[in-house]
């Protein structure tokens, strides 16, 4: 296990402080200037499976409310607001230098039997046919100023290969609809709880980029303010995030500086795992002066 993977195993790991009273690590993960947007999904799922017994987490639905300072903890106040016969729901805030900065409604679910349908997993070309997010960052590290080098070419958790990458500097216009493949080999072994918190992790990952790719953008130019507003996420089946899964990425909708963003996540049986939304700000930079 590399020692990035045994981070974020641990970032997750959170701290009970009290009943229904958590403490989470705000550092580590993938940025280093304010807390990656997954960060607090996952471990706000895990303070909630800390007060949930016996059925899994079907549905979440989160807001972003003030950006996190990862220099302090995040503290996490589960409020257990149902315990019925079949489901559970569970409200989850965030709270940093006393203020809100995330909340999270999950719901839970018991194993029930039903009617199975779903989309066929699309087409595409396996991820060995692609570069990892290493090789494709270490060829543009010459295009980065100095002084942001260190943290661009940073290890990271989860291991990615984008379908037809685009350029990171100087893309062109192209359709929103991408793909791309992730996993984390530390995943394999670990309970279902944590996998549906790995996989909430990875799911905020190149998500809100669907909406900047049908104007040219990228997050490297410096053209665009980005910000997720919200994330909402459906699992529908057992996960182990060891092996590949596929993300099928579009967004129907950009306007009013914001981008409407989706996602579906299929394992390589090509068995629907997880749906994905995501509502995020895409304000223009003007000069100044």
């Amino acid at each position: 296990m590399t020692a990035v993977a045994e981070e974020l195993l641990d970032l997750l790991d959170i701290e009970q402080l009290e009943v229904d009273l958590f403490r989470g690590v705000g550092s580590g993960g993938e940025t280093t200037t304010r807390i990656f947007g997954g960060h607090v999904i996952a471990q706000a799922l895990m303070a909630a499976y800390r007060t949930v017994e016996d059925r899994l987490c079907h549905s979440l639905h989160a807001y972003f409310i003030r950006p996190g300072d990862p220099a302090i903890p995040v503290i996490y106040q589960v409020d257990r607001a149902r315990d019925g016969g079949s489901f559970t729901t569970r409200r989850v805030v965030a709270i940093q230098h006393g203020k809100q900065i995330f909340n999270l409604s999950a719901s839970f679910h018991i194993a029930e039997e039903g009617w199975e349908y779903q989309h066929p997993m699309p087409d595409a070309q396996p991820p060995e046919n692609w570069p990892d997010r290493p090789a494709l960052r270490e060829a543009n590290v010459a295009r980065i100023p100095e002084k942001y080098r260190e943290d661009f070419l940073r290890e990271r958790p989860i291991e990615i290969r984008e379908i037809e990458p685009r350029d990171l500097f100087a893309p062109g216009p192209v359709d929103d609809r991408n793909q791309l493949w992730f996993r984390m080999e530390a995943a394999k072994g670990q309970g279902p709880q944590m996998q549906h918190c790995l996989l909430a992790y990875a799911s905020d990952m190149n998500l809100l980029g669907s909406s900047l790719r049908p104007h040219g953008l990228t997050w490297f130019q410096g053209k665009v303010m980005t910000a997720s507003l919200d994330h909402a996420m459906w699992f529908h089946a057992p996960i182990d995030f060891s092996d590949w899964h596929l993300y099928d990425l579009d967004a129907p909708w950009t306007g009013g500086g914001r981008g409407f963003n989706r996602g579906l996540i299929y394992n390589q049986n090509g068995q629907l795992a997880a749906s994905v939304t995501q509502e995020g700000l895409m304000r223009p930079l003007k000069g100044r002066g």
